[in-house]
């Protein structure tokens, strides 16, 4: 049942991310030129996301169990560090470069576009360097 309910959450984001028009690069690059020709519709679909899950988890923090795992995992890490800074810095720093992130990038897969394939290629190639080097 968990990997059923990771399957459809996966779905519903996915298809809010191409709702939303997050999977297209060139809306995430106006949306980052704040001094340019701004586009500032995301700015709706990211006060939406932080307005939903402030609202989700006043009841999720209260529950004892999930629905379909054994267990709640909080973080526990609460410091920031140089790593944290590092790779918030560069995630950034590609986000607005490339106009999208992972979550999109995996998305957009299914267009077949070489861009987006190298893309998601070079993140996997990001995770594994961070996996085998830290």
């Amino acid at each position: 049942m968990n990997n059923l309910m990771s399957l459809i959450s996966g779905v519903i984001f996915s298809m809010g991310l191409v709702i939303s028009g997050m999977t297209n690069p060139d809306k995430v690059i106006g949306f980052l030129d704040i001094f340019g020709d701004w586009d500032y519709a995301l700015a709706f679909v990211m006060g939406g996301a932080v307005l939903f899950n402030l609202a989700s988890f006043k009841f999720i923090k209260k529950k004892d169990l999930p629905v379909f795992h054994d267990k709640i995992e909080w973080p526990t890490k609460k410091d920031i560090d140089k790593k944290l800074v590092i790779g918030s810095t560069l995630f950034g720093i590609g986000w607005g470069i490339a106009g999208i992130c992972p979550g999109p990038g995996i998305t957009n897969l299914v267009l077949l576009d070489p861009k987006i394939i190298v893309f998601v290629i070079s993140m996997i190639a990001g995770m594994l360097v961070f996996k085998y080097t830290s």
